[in-house]
Order: structure tokens, then sequence, then C-alpha cells
């Protein structure tokens, strides 16, 4: 039987829409490998280094981009983002399906990368809020940041929504698990390309 090549799917989505919810119980499900990112954001509390993200200085992030390490990385909120290319690669030879919780900026470096298994292997979601309203509701009931900060990440969720275009696939959000049982069908559906097939 040919073996199967491992999808990548990138997941995009403004603060509040429930991308990261998504990915997270899809890896959890076993059904996808979660890309760890790293970061040099401050952790905030519960999160857990190696697991939510790499937390690292901004000397260390830099030196690996001098390095070439990353796939994709970027400035988001004032702080850097980033995920290392082999690790990627790595899984998805080994016919492992890797999820990405990305911003807009990442997803376009993604998609501009010219390694082959990672063109194969591309699939790309914008996880949508459902109103404007509905996302500040969202980013308010967390309460773990301060007003100005709220604001901040609504103006850069509105800029990020006007990159939904970009994507293959928009998810338009309701509950969680409605998200959810789109979000897996389509991975489900991925898996079924015969192009994703290696040919004995």
């Amino acid at each position: 039987m040919p073996q199967r090549s491992g999808i990548l799917l990138l997941v995009s989505g403004p603060s509040g829409s429930g991308k990261t919810t998504l990915c997270r119980r899809l890896a959890d499900e076993g059904e996808a490998s979660y890309s760890t990112s790293c970061t040099t954001r401050p952790a905030r509390p519960g999160e857990v280094h190696g697991h939510d993200y790499f937390f690292l200085s901004t000397e260390d992030f830099q030196q690996k981009v001098c390095a070439g390490e990353f796939l994709e990385h970027a400035t988001v909120h004032g702080n850097f983002y980033g995920t290392l290319r082999q690790e990627v690669i790595d899984q998805l030879t080994q016919g492992h399906d890797v999820v990405m919780d990305i911003d807009v900026q990442g997803a376009a470096q993604v998609r501009g990368c010219a390694n082959p298994h990672i063109r194969l292997a591309l699939v790309d979601i914008f996880v949508m809020p459902p109103s404007e309203y509905e996302l500040r509701t969202r980013l308010t009931a967390r309460n773990t940041d301060a007003e100005e900060v709220i604001a901040l990440r609504m103006k850069n969720a509105m800029e990020e929504m006007a990159h939904w275009p970009s994507y293959q696939y928009r998810l338009l959000s309701a509950t969680r698990e409605e998200d959810y049982t789109r979000f897996k069908a389509l991975l489900m559906a991925e898996r079924l390309r015969v192009s994703r097939l290696h040919q004995p």
C-alpha cells in the first residue's frame, strides 16, 4: 500500500477566534502533532515551556534567525514568534500530520517556502469570528489582559481578518463543537487526496 505524506495544516485567525482551541484539541485527540512555536513573549499563568511554546530570549531567537533555522518567523504584538523548519519536515516525511497555530505573516512565509515537502503538505484555513462584537466579548472574557491590550488586539484582529481571502479555506466560527466538527472534517477530506500518496 502507498504511504500517505503528512499534511501541514496552517490555522490562522485573530486572538479570540478559537483557533488555538481547535489546534490543541486536534493534537490532544492524536489526530495531528501540534507544532510548538518559539516566542520571546513572557509565559502566561499555566503555560509550560516546550508544550505551549519554547520561551526564548530575544538574543537566542535572533541567533536562530541568523542560522536559518525557522520555517517562518514574525513580530506579533511586539514579540517574536517562529517555527523550527526541520522539526516540521521530519514529521511530514514520516507521514505525520502537523497542525500550526500561526499568524497571517507567518502563513505567508510558509506559502512562499520552496521545500517540496512543505509545498505538497500545505493546507491553510482562516478561522473567522462571527462578528466584531463577539470577538470583543471573547477577548474580554479571558480576564487576562488590560483594556489597552484588548484595544490593541482588536485593532490587530481587524487588520488580520482582511487577509482571509489568501487562504484555501475559511471557517466562520459558531460554537466550539460545530467549529471542531467542521475543522476535523477538513483534515479527514485532505487525507483522501490521491496527490498525498507515495506511489510504490
